[in-house]
């Protein structure tokens, strides 16, 4: 059997995500920015939410589980790291944990640095990668909490997955993602390419997610730290992957 993915604007930017397992009706809520969307997102598709999954506890991530849990009686799965920030919690998981949504297994990452205790969702055969604030599409999220070894570390890990994995990040960022990339990384074709598909994409109304994993890594200078050229760009030459992803992320802080 397999997961469908339902894709629904929530607040002002943010992606809301349903994900449903066809073999038991299960239907997760990835993260809950806002019950209203949520709710009308699952009255259209003729869903019942089961679960919900966390993935850090910023307010535009959690604002909804309240609401949501009163009225659906849902399973709530978060990040163990941030159980003291995050209110009922049910299950709490860490990188390298699997947990179940009817017949589906989601492999559980963690990606610290936007908040320390930050995790994300994948599920492998169906090759769907939630990533929520750790990753978006031509950027990282800011770095509120971490600091820059581990934060690239886990992108790192996120990039070492498959090329054809669809990632669903937590913001519609995507466009002003791409002018910072262009900045920095002016001859890149493939970040050329991107770029121009996504005004496109915007220019139609339509959403940038999900995104190719693949495309991603040839685009985004976030999962590039560790290429000789861009790091050439900033002056870096011989330092760490991680000390020229910590002066890309200060870059885009005040771009």
């Amino acid at each position: 059997m397999s997961l469908i993915v339902d894709v629904f604007p929530a607040r002002s930017d943010n992606f809301g995500y349903l994900v449903h397992d066809t073999a038991t009706g299960r239907t997760a809520a990835i993260d809950a920015p806002e019950a209203a969307a949520i709710k009308t997102a699952l009255l259209h598709r003729g869903w019942t939410l089961s679960d919900i999954f966390i993935t850090h506890h910023h307010i535009d991530h959690v604002e909804g589980i309240a609401e949501l849990k009163a009225e659906f009686g849902v399973r709530v799965v978060g990040p163990r790291a941030e159980a003291d920030k995050i209110a009922d919690l049910d299950e709490l998981v860490a990188g390298g944990d699997t947990v179940m949504l009817g017949e589906t297994t989601f492999k559980v990452y963690d990606a610290p640095g936007h908040t320390l205790g930050h995790i994300v969702f994948h599920d492998k055969a169906g090759k769907h990668l939630f990533t929520a604030d750790a990753l978006f599409s031509l950027g990282v999220g800011r770095m509120f909490e971490g600091t820059p070894g581990p934060m690239w570390e886990g992108v790192k890990a996120l990039r070492d997955l498959p090329d054809d994995t669809l990632v669903y990040c937590g913001h519609e960022y995507t466009q002003s993602n791409a002018k910072f990339a262009l900045s920095v990384d002016p001859d890149n074709v493939a970040l050329q390419k991107r770029a121009a598909e996504v005004d496109a994409l915007r220019t139609a109304g339509k959403a940038t997610v999900p995104f190719l994993l693949g495309e991603d890594k040839a685009a985004n200078p976030f999962l590039r730290a560790d290429d000789v050229g861009l790091a050439k760009h900033f002056g870096l030459e011989g330092a760490s992957p991680a000390e020229v992803f910590a002066v890309i992320r200060k870059d885009k802080d005040t771009f």
